[in-house]
């Protein structure tokens, strides 16, 4: 069950206001506009961050995978996103857990919906271009690739909230059938990296509420919060999942 201390519900989204509460631990939800909990949440003080030789070699097992972002509402959204949403879902975590419509909602619908980011995740063939792009860790290879033909294709989508100061990657999905087993975490260190990039203080990550939870405290500059204030102690968290 998803853990939270407290809600609130907002109605000023100015960046200064969604960084102070999420320096207090709260985050947005897909509930409703302005809905926030305060959670064992999550983030990496990107100050602190660089690449560990396990996200090196995670990087290495996703070469292939591209990282693009877009603004929300996304004018391009049609059915086989939710559904890709949809059977991710159910598959990782059970069924009716997060329905297509409700994909559609915080895709389409500024009204409805807190986030205002997507990133899409896209193989690109080795032949169409093959290059390095400095600083991302991202490299084409046939490791991916191969499985689509020879054409672009998007294998998974992050739906995100960014401001000035922070990015939250939040709800992450990606084709099962097309995918390697290191697929998500690819997808979560090149979110990272952009974020890094883009000048953010920080990138909030989500909550730390089942033991399922520890593959995101691999990073160098993570912190979590205890429902006071933030902590670096890995060992008390990992005591608490």
């Amino acid at each position: 069950m998803y853990l939270k201390w407290n809600e609130k519900n907002i109605t000023d989204f100015a960046d200064n206001h969604i960084n102070s509460l999420y320096n207090e631990g709260y985050v947005f939800t897909r509930v409703g506009k302005g809905v926030m909990n305060q959670t064992r949440s999550l983030r990496v003080d990107l100050s602190n961050f660089e690449l560990t030789s396990e996200n090196r070699r995670v990087l290495k097992k996703t070469e292939g995978l591209e990282i693009q972002s877009v603004a929300l509402p996304y004018s391009q959204y049609d059915w086989t996103v939710g559904k890709m949403a949809k059977d991710f879902y159910d598959t990782k975590f059970g069924d009716k857990t997060f329905s297509a419509n409700k994909i559609k909602e915080l895709l389409t619908d500024d009204k409805k919906s807190n986030f205002n980011l997507l990133f899409l995740y896209t193989v690109i063939p080795v032949k169409a271009c093959p290059r390095l792009r400095s600083g991302t860790g991202i490299q084409t290879d046939t490791t991916l690739d191969s499985r689509f033909h020879g054409n672009d294709m998007t294998v998974g989508y992050a739906i995100c909230r960014e401001t000035n100061e922070l990015l939250h990657y939040s709800y992450p999905f990606y084709n099962l059938n097309q995918s390697t087993k290191d697929t998500g975490l690819g997808m979560m260190i090149r979110a990272i990296l952009w974020a890094k990039e883009h000048g953010k203080k920080y990138i909030y990550l989500g909550s730390a509420s089942r033991p399922t939870d520890t593959y995101k405290l691999q990073f160098k500059g993570i912190e979590w919060f205890d429902g006071k204030r933030w902590s670096v102690d890995l060992d008390k968290l990992k005591s608490l999942l």
